[in-house]
């Protein structure tokens, strides 16, 4: 009983000792719960507040199939030798508003405008500022993918950037156009030229080391690798200081405006201002000093075409014809008969003037010494040039 009475002894020390446990046993399961808990409601507010921001970006697959919808093929006037027949353009308008390049491509009234499932539409263009190198074409469609041109971004040096354009015309249906992948390199003022002469154009442009202006991507859109909308891909320019190609867009910032009250209506076409070392000088060339008289310039783009030649003069010496069409004064394109008088009055006394004329479907080179020469302008036809003289002024 000795043994059972020690044990039991022994069992009576132990049952203080467990009470003492079982309470610091509760409290930690109690603690445990809590902590586990409150991390589980962490994890569900983090779930639930997390920014887009830190969503995963989209493939760049689908960011090119989305901008490749906006962006539409143009085909137009061209065709001859050296000048290409094909831009692009992008929709800004569910209802079919395309902003384009300024080009001879849209000498014609109308254009064919290619989407990107392949439709042809007709397209007419309904405004244009070509001091911007701008164009709007309208055609008859509705419910179209389009750029918003309020949610146009910005860029800065080193932004990673895609080229959408379909230069060298490698899509004429329903084939996507051409994406090039680059860097803008610099935010700077435009200071380029075509041919001889400087553009009309000095805002500013992104640089994009990319080649990027080729022939037909003129209209073009360049976006964010995200596909926001940054600029439209200008023209094939030089550098004026280094005669170098420059790969550049505009920023929708210095477009939207005008694009906006081309569209409403309200847009009126601005002029060049005098050139302050010249518009005092009455010694500017004119289509007249060198003996050509031109069709009468009633619209915004009429053509340079050629009406009369007067007898005797460097135009006729050079075999310039009634009807020739003057294209291109020392490189640079023309577009319309103010425009070869603004290319004609940078003319200098020594210069060698160089045309090139189209005379039905052949390309003609001609050159004219710039000399002022003895012709006064003549505000009716005169009479040597058209029919020989009256009799009666004989007498």
């Amino acid at each position: 009983m000795t043994t059972s009475a020690a044990a039991i002894g022994k069992s009576s020390d132990l049952v203080p000792a467990a009470r003492l446990l079982r309470p610091h046993r509760t409290l930690y399961s109690n603690r445990t719960l809590w902590t586990g808990g409150l991390i589980v409601v962490a994890l569900l507010l983090l779930a639930v507040r997390t920014p887009p921001a830190f969503a995963a970006p989209r493939p760049v697959s689908r960011v090119v199939d989305d901008v490749g919808r906006r962006v539409v093929k143009i085909f137009g006037s061209g065709g001859l030798r050296g000048l290409y027949a094909y831009s692009t353009g992008f929709l800004v308008t569910s209802n079919g508003y395309v902003v384009t390049i300024w080009s001879h491509v849209l000498d014609e009234e109308t254009v064919t405008v290619i989407l990107h499932d392949g439709r042809k539409m007709t397209g007419k263009v309904v405004g244009a500022e070509p001091q911007l190198d701008l164009a709007v074409v309208k055609i008859d469609a509705e419910d179209l993918p389009c750029f918003n041109l309020e949610e146009a971004a910005t860029a800065t040096p080193g932004t990673r950037v895609l080229a959408f354009s379909n230069m060298f015309k490698v899509a004429t249906g329903d084939e996507p156009v051409s994406v090039i992948h680059g860097v803008v390199s610099a935010v700077t003022r435009l200071t380029a030229r075509r041919g001889a002469f400087e553009t009309p154009y000095h805002g500013p442009v992104y640089v994009v080391d990319a080649i990027t202006n080729n022939p037909g991507a003129g209209g073009g859109v360049l976006t964010t690798s995200d596909g926001r909308l940054l600029a439209m891909i200008g023209k094939e320019l030089r550098n004026s200081e280094t005669n170098t190609w420059i790969n550049y867009a505009m920023p929708i910032g210095e477009l939207k405006t005008v694009v906006q009250e081309i569209i409403t209506g309200r847009f009126t076409a601005k002029t060049n201002p005098p050139d302050e070392s010249t518009a005092s000088r009455g010694d500017r060339f004119s289509p007249i000093d060198f003996g050509l008289i031109m069709v009468p310039d009633v619209l915004v783009r009429t053509p340079a075409y050629v009406d009369r030649v007067i007898p005797d003069s460097p135009a006729a010496r050079a075999g310039i014809q009634p009807n020739d069409l003057i294209l291109f004064v020392d490189d640079e394109l023309i577009h319309s008969c103010r425009s070869l008088g603004e290319a004609l009055a940078r003319q200098e006394a020594g210069d060698l003037l160089k045309l090139v004329l189209r005379r039905g479907n052949t390309l003609i080179p001609v050159s004219l010494p710039v000399t002022k020469p003895a012709i006064q302008p003549v505000d009716q036809p005169s009479p040597t040039a058209t029919s020989p003289s009256n009799p009666s002024d004989s007498d």
